[in-house]
């Protein structure tokens, strides 16, 4: 058992009580943005906001800059999906979940492309370009980034993004060091799943009333 434990939790040896607890606050945060996003409540925004205020702190601290830039576009992304998701299209109705259009596939794929560009610039301004983590947090931040954007805009195929980048980031994030964290993304994943499921139920049956 306590191999175990030391296999998981070896690493926080060096870190500081506060800073323990506040990766923990800030996992349980992200874990009640995920599921309230699955539900498509308002309620992901301010959650959201909480948990990657606190993990800005903390990977600015901790130098891993890839990460930093996907939580601090994450809380600027946060306040523009508050707006969208309360924002009525007409006197009664809100932004509803749709699927993306052609025009926004595009701007996805533009985005991506600038991601990649932009985090290779700043791993090699800041001479973080040394190792083959390097280059997974360069793809993993460019995947994110879409699916917060996605999100943001309450399209469906956000949840592809977030599968896709959560299944990644478990071992990779272990591999940090950051076990609390890697065992947030290994609940995200399957969150993410029952999310697409949930919203494709939602979708369709708006499709069928409309």
């Amino acid at each position: 058992m306590n191999q175990i434990f030391e296999f998981f939790f070896s690493q926080y040896e060096t870190y500081s009580t506060a800073d323990i607890s506040l990766e923990i606050v800030a996992v349980i945060f992200g874990f009640l943005s995920v599921w309230f996003s699955k539900q498509n409540k308002i309620w992901v925004f301010p959650t959201g906001m909480i948990s990657t205020a606190i993990f800005v702190y903390l990977l600015v601290k901790w130098e891993l800059l890839g990460d930093m830039m996907i939580n601090a576009y994450y809380f600027i992304m946060s306040v523009y999906g508050w707006y969208i998701w309360t924002r009525k299209v007409d006197a009664t109705h809100v932004t509803p979940i749709s699927r993306t259009t052609r025009k926004e596939q595009i701007v996805g794929i533009g985005i991506f492309i600038a991601t990649l560009v932009f985090v290779y610039l700043v791993y090699k301004n800041f001479d973080k370009w040394t190792s083959w983590v390097a280059y997974v947090d360069t793809v993993t931040t460019a995947i994110f980034f879409v699916g917060m954007w996605l999100m943001a805009k309450r399209k469906i195929e956000n949840w592809i993004f977030w599968i896709i980048g959560n299944i990644i980031s478990v071992p990779l994030y272990f591999y940090k060091g950051f076990t609390f964290t890697s065992f947030q993304y290994f609940g995200f994943t399957f969150i993410a799943i029952f999310g697409y499921i949930a919203w494709k139920k939602s979708l369709n049956k708006t499709l069928q009333t409309s």
